[in-house]
């Protein structure tokens, strides 16, 4: 277990196993062979704080890995969320329309954003496992110097 300071970073942000993590602070849940769903990670979603407002990509986009496909908008900042990977967004999360909250609330299942076709599965090498994601949050929280 990662420890920042007093406290387990576990305890903090979820990061949970079997999904694909990037530096942008997306991840990525594959649901088939060439099928993920993606949204933002807890990390990400507890910095931004209160969510008001998700713009979404339209479904059938062609996108390209590291590519803008979003935007989240919250209280504190808005945000562009990047692709994570190469590929088409077969259909987006239009709850988040009239409730964007459910990014705060659930990021890893209500809240996801897209599901995406993926056109290179290769690039999920690029990408990040659970416990990588963990080490690398907790280097941001300790250069930021953040203790709660």
């Amino acid at each position: 277990m990662l420890k920042l300071g007093s406290i387990e970073l576990s305890e903090r942000y979820s990061v949970p196993e079997g999904l694909y993590y990037t530096r942008d602070h997306e991840w990525v849940k594959l649901t088939g062979k060439r099928t993920a769903l993606i949204g933002i990670t807890d990390y990400a979603q507890r910095k931004l704080r209160e969510i008001i407002y998700v713009e979404l990509p339209q479904p059938q986009t062609r996108v390209v890995q590291k590519q803008v496909i979003a935007t989240v908008e919250s209280v504190k900042a808005s945000v562009d969320i990047y692709a994570p990977l190469t590929g088409k967004l077969l259909e987006v999360n239009t709850k988040l329309a009239d409730s964007p909250e459910l990014i705060n609330d659930s990021p890893y299942d209500d809240g996801w954003l897209a599901r995406f076709e993926i056109a290179d599965e290769s690039e999920l090498q690029t990408l990040m496992e659970a416990d990588e994601y963990s080490r690398y949050i907790a280097e941001l929280e300790e250069e930021a110097g953040e203790e709660e």
